[in-house]
Protein backbone atom coordinates (compact mmCIF):
# COMPACT_ATOMS: atom_id res chain seq x y z
CA UNK A 1 0.00 0.00 0.00
CA UNK A 2 2.44 2.65 1.21
CA UNK A 3 5.24 1.08 -1.52
CA UNK A 4 6.92 4.46 -3.02
CA UNK A 5 6.01 6.40 -0.12
CA UNK A 6 8.62 4.92 1.99
CA UNK A 7 12.07 3.81 1.30
CA UNK A 8 10.46 2.08 -2.11
CA UNK A 9 10.15 -1.30 -0.34
CA UNK A 10 6.53 -0.54 1.42
CA UNK A 11 8.30 -0.16 5.02
CA UNK A 12 7.63 2.40 7.30
CA UNK A 13 6.19 3.09 10.88
CA UNK A 14 3.80 5.31 12.20
CA UNK A 15 4.28 7.33 14.69
CA UNK A 16 5.54 8.58 17.22
CA UNK A 17 2.52 9.94 19.74
CA UNK A 18 4.05 11.46 22.94
CA UNK A 19 5.63 14.54 23.83
CA UNK A 20 9.23 15.61 21.96
CA UNK A 21 12.09 17.93 22.56
CA UNK A 22 10.52 20.81 20.08
CA UNK A 23 14.32 20.97 18.01
CA UNK A 24 14.25 17.06 17.90
CA UNK A 25 11.42 17.64 15.01
CA UNK A 26 14.01 19.02 12.88
CA UNK A 27 16.49 16.73 12.81
CA UNK A 28 17.81 14.18 10.33
CA UNK A 29 17.12 10.55 12.28
CA UNK A 30 13.89 11.90 13.57
CA UNK A 31 12.06 9.94 11.40
CA UNK A 32 13.38 7.12 8.93
CA UNK A 33 11.31 6.76 6.00
CA UNK A 34 10.39 9.55 3.50
CA UNK A 35 6.35 9.40 4.09
CA UNK A 36 4.96 8.81 7.43
CA UNK A 37 1.20 7.76 7.49
CA UNK A 38 0.37 8.70 11.03
CA UNK A 39 2.31 11.20 13.60
CA UNK A 40 0.51 12.64 16.89
CA UNK A 41 1.40 14.72 19.46
CA UNK A 42 -0.45 16.21 22.93
CA UNK A 43 -3.74 17.99 22.68
CA UNK A 44 -5.24 19.11 26.31
CA UNK A 45 -8.06 21.19 26.15
CA UNK A 46 -8.63 24.52 27.91
CA UNK A 47 -9.83 24.20 31.53
CA UNK A 48 -13.66 25.07 30.33
CA UNK A 49 -13.57 22.08 28.19
CA UNK A 50 -12.69 19.40 31.39
CA UNK A 51 -15.09 21.37 33.38
CA UNK A 52 -18.08 21.07 31.09
CA UNK A 53 -17.39 17.19 30.13
CA UNK A 54 -15.94 15.99 33.26
CA UNK A 55 -17.38 15.56 36.94
CA UNK A 56 -15.93 17.68 39.67
CA UNK A 57 -13.46 14.37 40.48
CA UNK A 58 -11.62 15.17 36.86
CA UNK A 59 -10.74 18.87 37.70
CA UNK A 60 -7.71 17.36 39.02
CA UNK A 61 -4.29 18.25 36.93
CA UNK A 62 -1.85 15.48 37.05
CA UNK A 63 0.31 15.16 40.30
CA UNK A 64 4.47 16.10 39.33
CA UNK A 65 6.41 13.89 40.67
CA UNK A 66 10.49 14.75 40.21
CA UNK A 67 13.02 11.48 39.87
CA UNK A 68 16.17 11.24 40.98
CA UNK A 69 17.25 11.79 36.93
CA UNK A 70 15.87 15.20 37.41
CA UNK A 71 13.18 14.02 34.91
CA UNK A 72 9.25 15.03 35.85
CA UNK A 73 6.41 11.85 35.75
CA UNK A 74 3.05 13.23 35.37
CA UNK A 75 0.31 11.00 37.41
CA UNK A 76 -3.13 11.75 36.15
CA UNK A 77 -5.68 11.09 38.04
CA UNK A 78 -8.45 8.07 36.98
CA UNK A 79 -10.73 10.03 34.80
CA UNK A 80 -8.16 11.72 33.24
CA UNK A 81 -6.25 8.24 32.60
CA UNK A 82 -9.64 6.57 31.44
CA UNK A 83 -10.06 9.16 29.19
CA UNK A 84 -6.18 8.21 27.42
CA UNK A 85 -4.54 11.39 28.47
CA UNK A 86 -1.26 11.71 27.00
CA UNK A 87 1.97 13.15 29.33
CA UNK A 88 3.59 16.45 28.91
CA UNK A 89 6.79 14.89 29.95
CA UNK A 90 8.84 11.53 28.58
CA UNK A 91 11.11 10.74 31.75
CA UNK A 92 14.91 9.92 30.17
CA UNK A 93 14.00 11.62 26.82
CA UNK A 94 12.00 14.84 27.40
CA UNK A 95 11.68 16.99 30.01
CA UNK A 96 8.18 18.19 31.62
CA UNK A 97 7.17 20.59 28.77
CA UNK A 98 4.73 22.39 30.89
CA UNK A 99 6.83 22.76 33.96
CA UNK A 100 9.47 24.38 31.82
CA UNK A 101 7.04 27.47 32.31
CA UNK A 102 7.07 26.88 36.06
CA UNK A 103 4.87 24.10 38.40
CA UNK A 104 1.08 24.92 37.26
CA UNK A 105 -0.48 26.07 40.55
CA UNK A 106 -4.31 24.70 39.52
CA UNK A 107 -6.46 23.69 36.68
CA UNK A 108 -6.74 26.74 34.80
CA UNK A 109 -3.24 27.05 34.62
CA UNK A 110 -2.31 23.98 33.63
CA UNK A 111 -4.50 24.19 30.59
CA UNK A 112 -3.05 27.35 30.19
CA UNK A 113 0.54 26.40 29.61
CA UNK A 114 -0.86 23.17 28.00
CA UNK A 115 -1.92 25.32 25.33
CA UNK A 116 1.84 27.03 25.12
CA UNK A 117 3.10 23.63 24.06
CA UNK A 118 0.34 22.87 22.15
CA UNK A 119 1.23 25.70 19.94
CA UNK A 120 5.06 24.69 20.13
CA UNK A 121 4.47 21.19 19.34
CA UNK A 122 2.64 20.92 16.46
CA UNK A 123 4.01 24.28 14.64
CA UNK A 124 7.58 22.41 15.58
CA UNK A 125 6.29 18.94 13.91
CA UNK A 126 5.38 20.38 10.70
CA UNK A 127 8.25 22.87 10.16
CA UNK A 128 10.13 20.15 11.06
CA UNK A 129 8.65 18.27 8.21
CA UNK A 130 9.06 20.64 5.80
CA UNK A 131 12.70 21.50 6.58
CA UNK A 132 13.01 18.40 4.21
CA UNK A 133 10.71 18.87 1.95
CA UNK A 134 11.52 16.60 -1.02
CA UNK A 135 15.12 15.88 0.23
CA UNK A 136 14.10 13.63 2.55
CA UNK A 137 10.65 13.72 2.97
CA UNK A 138 7.50 13.15 0.40
CA UNK A 139 4.26 13.63 3.63
CA UNK A 140 3.59 13.45 6.48
CA UNK A 141 -0.47 12.53 7.97
CA UNK A 142 -1.52 13.98 11.35
CA UNK A 143 -3.49 11.63 13.82
CA UNK A 144 -5.70 12.53 14.80
CA UNK A 145 -7.74 16.90 14.56
CA UNK A 146 -11.05 15.77 17.14
CA UNK A 147 -11.64 13.54 19.21
CA UNK A 148 -15.05 11.20 18.71
CA UNK A 149 -15.43 11.83 22.52
CA UNK A 150 -13.82 13.58 25.48
CA UNK A 151 -10.55 12.35 24.86
CA UNK A 152 -7.52 13.61 26.28
CA UNK A 153 -5.24 12.63 23.09
CA UNK A 154 -3.61 14.25 20.29
CA UNK A 155 -6.49 17.05 19.15
CA UNK A 156 -6.80 20.39 17.48
CA UNK A 157 -10.39 20.55 18.78
CA UNK A 158 -11.99 19.19 21.53
CA UNK A 159 -15.23 17.36 21.76
CA UNK A 160 -16.88 20.56 22.07
CA UNK A 161 -15.29 22.24 19.43
CA UNK A 162 -13.31 24.53 20.84
CA UNK A 163 -9.82 24.76 18.87
CA UNK A 164 -6.96 24.20 21.13
CA UNK A 165 -3.23 26.43 20.36
CA UNK A 166 -2.35 23.60 18.34
CA UNK A 167 -4.58 23.91 15.82
CA UNK A 168 -3.18 27.74 15.29
CA UNK A 169 0.47 26.08 15.27
CA UNK A 170 -0.31 23.63 12.97
CA UNK A 171 -1.56 26.07 10.74
CA UNK A 172 0.81 28.63 11.20
CA UNK A 173 3.27 26.15 9.84
CA UNK A 174 1.18 25.00 7.01
CA UNK A 175 1.12 28.46 4.73
CA UNK A 176 2.02 27.55 1.37
CA UNK A 177 4.83 30.17 1.62
CA UNK A 178 6.52 30.31 5.21
CA UNK A 179 9.05 31.95 6.88
CA UNK A 180 10.28 29.67 9.90
CA UNK A 181 13.24 29.04 12.30
CA UNK A 182 14.47 25.74 12.12
CA UNK A 183 14.93 24.46 15.88
CA UNK A 184 17.90 22.60 15.21
CA UNK A 185 20.46 24.74 13.46
CA UNK A 186 18.65 28.34 14.41
CA UNK A 187 18.72 29.10 10.32
CA UNK A 188 16.00 31.14 9.42
CA UNK A 189 14.14 28.99 6.44
CA UNK A 190 11.78 30.31 3.91
CA UNK A 191 9.03 27.51 2.25
CA UNK A 192 7.92 27.93 -1.31
CA UNK A 193 5.58 24.55 -1.70
CA UNK A 194 3.35 26.63 -4.48
CA UNK A 195 5.05 26.18 -8.50
CA UNK A 196 5.82 29.72 -8.76
CA UNK A 197 9.38 30.91 -8.33
CA UNK A 198 8.92 33.57 -4.94
CA UNK A 199 10.90 36.18 -5.85
CA UNK A 200 11.53 40.26 -4.61
CA UNK A 201 11.35 39.34 -1.00
CA UNK A 202 12.90 40.49 1.88
CA UNK A 203 12.63 39.15 5.84
CA UNK A 204 12.67 40.93 8.65
CA UNK A 205 14.23 40.02 11.95
CA UNK A 206 13.33 41.33 15.37
CA UNK A 207 14.22 40.25 18.95
CA UNK A 208 11.67 41.59 21.88
CA UNK A 209 13.22 41.15 25.54
CA UNK A 210 11.28 40.82 28.38
CA UNK A 211 11.39 44.82 29.09
CA UNK A 212 10.17 45.35 25.39
CA UNK A 213 12.98 46.72 24.28
CA UNK A 214 14.45 45.48 21.03
CA UNK A 215 18.22 44.41 21.24
CA UNK A 216 18.47 42.40 17.90
CA UNK A 217 16.99 44.06 14.50
CA UNK A 218 17.73 42.71 11.37
CA UNK A 219 16.25 42.75 7.25
CA UNK A 220 18.02 40.57 4.80
CA UNK A 221 18.84 41.03 1.31
CA UNK A 222 16.63 40.50 -1.47
CA UNK A 223 15.86 36.76 -1.66
CA UNK A 224 14.37 34.19 -4.44
CA UNK A 225 13.30 30.87 -3.47
CA UNK A 226 12.42 28.16 -6.25
CA UNK A 227 9.06 26.65 -6.40
CA UNK A 228 8.56 23.54 -3.93
CA UNK A 229 12.28 24.46 -2.24
CA UNK A 230 12.91 25.38 1.02
CA UNK A 231 16.23 27.69 1.38
CA UNK A 232 18.45 28.71 4.68
CA UNK A 233 18.35 32.45 4.61
CA UNK A 234 20.40 33.47 7.28
CA UNK A 235 21.66 32.00 10.93
CA UNK A 236 19.72 34.03 13.95
CA UNK A 237 22.74 35.12 15.81
CA UNK A 238 20.93 36.50 19.07
CA UNK A 239 21.35 33.45 21.32
CA UNK A 240 25.15 33.79 20.41
CA UNK A 241 25.48 37.52 21.33
CA UNK A 242 27.72 38.69 24.33
CA UNK A 243 23.98 39.84 26.18
CA UNK A 244 21.66 37.79 24.99
CA UNK A 245 18.50 37.64 27.54
CA UNK A 246 17.52 34.24 28.71
CA UNK A 247 13.99 34.35 27.87
CA UNK A 248 12.99 36.06 24.58
CA UNK A 249 10.48 36.84 21.53
CA UNK A 250 11.34 36.39 17.74
CA UNK A 251 9.48 37.92 15.14
CA UNK A 252 9.96 36.91 11.87
CA UNK A 253 8.03 38.76 8.77
CA UNK A 254 8.53 37.96 5.17
CA UNK A 255 7.62 40.49 2.72
CA UNK A 256 7.51 42.14 -0.43
CA UNK A 257 10.12 44.80 -1.45
CA UNK A 258 7.75 46.56 -3.73
CA UNK A 259 5.15 47.37 -1.58
CA UNK A 260 6.10 45.42 1.89
CA UNK A 261 2.99 43.20 1.88
CA UNK A 262 3.52 40.78 4.40
CA UNK A 263 3.15 37.06 3.13
CA UNK A 264 4.57 35.36 6.15
CA UNK A 265 4.26 36.24 9.93
CA UNK A 266 5.93 33.69 12.41
CA UNK A 267 5.71 34.63 16.40
CA UNK A 268 8.43 32.50 18.61
CA UNK A 269 9.09 32.87 22.41
CA UNK A 270 12.09 31.51 22.96
CA UNK A 271 15.01 30.68 25.85
CA UNK A 272 18.75 30.20 25.78
CA UNK A 273 19.91 26.84 25.47
CA UNK A 274 19.53 24.80 28.48
CA UNK A 275 17.24 27.07 30.03
CA UNK A 276 13.40 27.38 30.54
CA UNK A 277 10.83 29.77 30.67
CA UNK A 278 10.26 30.21 33.85
CA UNK A 279 10.66 33.69 33.99
CA UNK A 280 7.94 34.43 32.10
CA UNK A 281 5.82 33.53 35.24
CA UNK A 282 6.73 37.12 36.22
CA UNK A 283 6.08 38.69 32.99
CA UNK A 284 2.13 37.79 33.80
CA UNK A 285 2.41 40.74 35.90
CA UNK A 286 3.14 43.30 33.26
CA UNK A 287 0.10 44.81 31.76
CA UNK A 288 0.91 46.14 28.30
CA UNK A 289 -1.94 48.08 26.88
CA UNK A 290 -4.32 47.29 24.22
CA UNK A 291 -6.58 49.35 21.93
CA UNK A 292 -9.12 47.39 20.41
CA UNK A 293 -11.53 48.25 17.66
CA UNK A 294 -14.22 45.95 16.86
CA UNK A 295 -17.69 46.17 14.55
CA UNK A 296 -20.86 43.50 14.57
CA UNK A 297 -22.72 42.63 11.35
CA UNK A 298 -25.73 40.22 12.33
CA UNK A 299 -27.94 38.16 9.61
CA UNK A 300 -30.35 36.35 10.94
CA UNK A 301 -28.72 33.96 13.67
CA UNK A 302 -25.46 34.42 12.52
CA UNK A 303 -22.70 37.01 13.64
CA UNK A 304 -19.42 37.77 11.99
CA UNK A 305 -17.26 40.36 14.10
CA UNK A 306 -14.33 42.39 13.18
CA UNK A 307 -11.90 43.27 15.95
CA UNK A 308 -8.84 45.42 15.37
CA UNK A 309 -5.81 45.26 18.30
CA UNK A 310 -2.94 47.30 18.48
CA UNK A 311 -0.38 47.14 21.37
CA UNK A 312 0.10 50.34 22.85
CA UNK A 313 3.18 50.43 24.09
CA UNK A 314 5.45 53.27 23.27
CA UNK A 315 8.82 52.70 24.08
CA UNK A 316 9.68 51.20 20.60
CA UNK A 317 8.86 54.98 19.37
CA UNK A 318 12.09 56.59 21.57
CA UNK A 319 14.67 56.49 18.48
CA UNK A 320 15.29 54.74 15.46
CA UNK A 321 17.84 52.45 13.83
CA UNK A 322 20.46 54.15 11.36
CA UNK A 323 17.96 57.09 11.33
CA UNK A 324 15.36 54.93 9.31
CA UNK A 325 11.75 56.29 10.27
CA UNK A 326 10.06 52.85 8.80
CA UNK A 327 10.61 49.66 9.96
CA UNK A 328 11.58 48.01 6.74
CA UNK A 329 12.80 50.44 4.06
CA UNK A 330 16.75 49.13 3.57
CA UNK A 331 18.23 46.04 3.24
CA UNK A 332 20.76 44.71 4.18
CA UNK A 333 23.63 44.15 1.81
CA UNK A 334 26.16 41.58 4.05
CA UNK A 335 24.74 38.82 6.18
CA UNK A 336 27.49 40.09 8.77
CA UNK A 337 25.93 43.16 8.96
CA UNK A 338 22.67 42.40 11.99
CA UNK A 339 22.20 45.37 13.85
CA UNK A 340 22.38 44.63 17.85
CA UNK A 341 20.85 47.43 19.97
CA UNK A 342 21.19 45.88 23.41
CA UNK A 343 23.23 48.87 24.43
CA UNK A 344 22.18 51.17 22.43
CA UNK A 345 18.86 52.39 19.99
CA UNK A 346 15.25 50.46 19.51
CA UNK A 347 13.63 50.77 16.31
CA UNK A 348 10.82 53.17 15.09
CA UNK A 349 7.35 51.07 14.86
CA UNK A 350 5.49 54.21 14.22
CA UNK A 351 4.35 52.47 10.73
CA UNK A 352 4.28 49.04 12.27
CA UNK A 353 2.73 46.54 9.26
CA UNK A 354 -0.95 45.09 9.93
CA UNK A 355 -1.05 41.26 9.74
CA UNK A 356 -3.08 40.65 6.98
CA UNK A 357 -6.36 38.93 7.15
CA UNK A 358 -8.32 36.27 4.84
CA UNK A 359 -10.45 38.87 3.40
CA UNK A 360 -9.33 41.37 0.91
CA UNK A 361 -10.44 44.20 -0.43
CA UNK A 362 -10.33 46.14 2.91
CA UNK A 363 -12.32 43.19 4.50
CA UNK A 364 -15.89 42.87 6.19
CA UNK A 365 -15.40 46.43 8.35
CA UNK A 366 -14.74 48.42 5.16
CA UNK A 367 -17.64 46.99 3.68
CA UNK A 368 -19.93 47.78 6.49
CA UNK A 369 -18.58 51.47 6.47
CA UNK A 370 -19.16 51.91 3.10
CA UNK A 371 -22.99 50.29 3.40
CA UNK A 372 -22.80 47.65 0.56
CA UNK A 373 -24.38 45.31 2.90
CA UNK A 374 -28.17 47.07 3.43
CA UNK A 375 -29.80 43.81 4.25
CA UNK A 376 -27.84 42.74 7.15
CA UNK A 377 -27.82 44.53 10.89
CA UNK A 378 -24.51 45.95 11.83
CA UNK A 379 -23.46 48.16 15.01
CA UNK A 380 -21.39 50.90 15.29
CA UNK A 381 -17.65 50.86 16.13
CA UNK A 382 -16.66 49.83 19.74
CA UNK A 383 -13.22 51.20 21.04
CA UNK A 384 -11.87 49.28 24.31
CA UNK A 385 -8.81 50.14 26.15
CA UNK A 386 -7.36 47.86 28.50
CA UNK A 387 -5.41 49.14 31.72
CA UNK A 388 -2.07 49.04 31.74
CA UNK A 389 0.91 51.19 31.01
CA UNK A 390 4.43 48.94 30.69
CA UNK A 391 6.00 48.18 27.40
CA UNK A 392 6.44 44.59 26.77
CA UNK A 393 4.81 41.96 23.94
CA UNK A 394 0.87 41.46 24.58
CA UNK A 395 1.90 37.67 24.65
CA UNK A 396 -0.79 34.84 24.11
CA UNK A 397 -4.24 36.56 23.41
CA UNK A 398 -6.90 34.59 23.11
CA UNK A 399 -10.56 35.50 21.88
CA UNK A 400 -13.32 33.75 23.03
CA UNK A 401 -17.40 33.77 22.62
CA UNK A 402 -20.14 33.78 25.45
CA UNK A 403 -23.60 34.10 26.15
CA UNK A 404 -24.43 37.23 28.00
CA UNK A 405 -25.91 35.17 30.56
CA UNK A 406 -26.22 31.38 31.17
CA UNK A 407 -28.58 29.48 29.76
CA UNK A 408 -30.86 27.57 31.46
CA UNK A 409 -30.31 24.34 32.27
CA UNK A 410 -26.34 24.54 32.23
CA UNK A 411 -24.76 23.58 35.73
CA UNK A 412 -21.86 23.76 34.69
CA UNK A 413 -21.00 27.53 34.42
CA UNK A 414 -19.80 27.22 30.94
CA UNK A 415 -21.11 30.49 28.70
CA UNK A 416 -18.87 29.49 25.77
CA UNK A 417 -20.68 30.03 22.65
CA UNK A 418 -19.44 26.76 19.92
CA UNK A 419 -18.24 26.62 17.00
CA UNK A 420 -16.65 29.91 16.57
CA UNK A 421 -14.78 30.27 13.37
CA UNK A 422 -11.60 32.50 13.81
CA UNK A 423 -9.27 34.06 11.35
CA UNK A 424 -6.51 33.49 14.10
CA UNK A 425 -6.14 33.12 17.98
CA UNK A 426 -3.47 32.62 20.27
CA UNK A 427 -1.20 34.99 18.82
CA UNK A 428 1.01 37.97 20.35
CA UNK A 429 1.24 41.04 19.21
CA UNK A 430 4.89 43.20 19.67
CA UNK A 431 4.98 47.12 20.68
CA UNK A 432 2.65 49.28 18.71
CA UNK A 433 2.21 46.19 16.16
CA UNK A 434 -1.13 45.79 15.17
CA UNK A 435 -3.60 43.22 13.69
CA UNK A 436 -7.27 42.08 12.96
CA UNK A 437 -9.10 38.38 13.63
CA UNK A 438 -12.66 37.90 12.14
CA UNK A 439 -14.99 35.74 14.06
CA UNK A 440 -18.06 34.02 12.83
CA UNK A 441 -20.62 32.03 14.54
CA UNK A 442 -24.16 31.01 15.06
CA UNK A 443 -26.21 32.04 18.00
CA UNK A 444 -28.93 30.26 19.81
CA UNK A 445 -32.32 31.61 20.12
CA UNK A 446 -32.95 34.55 22.88
CA UNK A 447 -29.15 34.51 23.52
CA UNK A 448 -27.14 37.94 23.33
CA UNK A 449 -23.54 36.97 22.74
CA UNK A 450 -20.08 38.65 24.27
CA UNK A 451 -16.33 38.57 22.88
CA UNK A 452 -14.19 38.71 25.23
CA UNK A 453 -10.17 38.49 26.04
CA UNK A 454 -7.66 36.88 27.85
CA UNK A 455 -3.77 36.36 27.58
CA UNK A 456 -0.32 35.44 29.63
CA UNK A 457 -0.65 38.95 31.04
CA UNK A 458 -4.26 39.61 31.12
CA UNK A 459 -5.51 37.50 33.54
CA UNK A 460 -8.90 38.40 33.72
CA UNK A 461 -11.13 38.10 31.06
CA UNK A 462 -12.20 41.57 29.72
CA UNK A 463 -15.30 41.93 26.94
CA UNK A 464 -15.02 43.57 23.76
CA UNK A 465 -17.99 43.58 22.09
Amino acid sequence: MWDGFANGKGDFTDGPYEIQNPEDFFKDDFYKYGFNPEVGSVGMPVAATIRATMPPEGWHMPLFKKGADGYIEEVPNPIWEYHKYISYSKPGKVHDQIELYGLPKNLDDFCEKAQLVNFVQYRALLEGWTCRMWTKYTGVLIWKTQNPWTGLRGQFYDHLHDQTAGFYGCRCAAEPIHVQLNLDTYFIEVVNTTADELSDVAIEVSVWDLEGTCPYYKVTEKISVPPKKVVPIVDMKYPKSKNAKPVYFLLLKLFKLSDTAILSRNFYWLHLPGGDYKLLEAYREKKVPLKITSQVLITGSTYKVQVHMQNMSKKSNESTVRSNSKRIDRVDKDDDNDYDMSSSAVINLDEAFDIPTEHSGGGLLRRICRGLLPSSRSGNLKVVETDGSADGVAFFLHLSVHAAEKAEGNTQGDTRILPVHYSDNYFSLVPNERMTVNLSFEVPQGISPRVSIRGWNYHKEQTIV
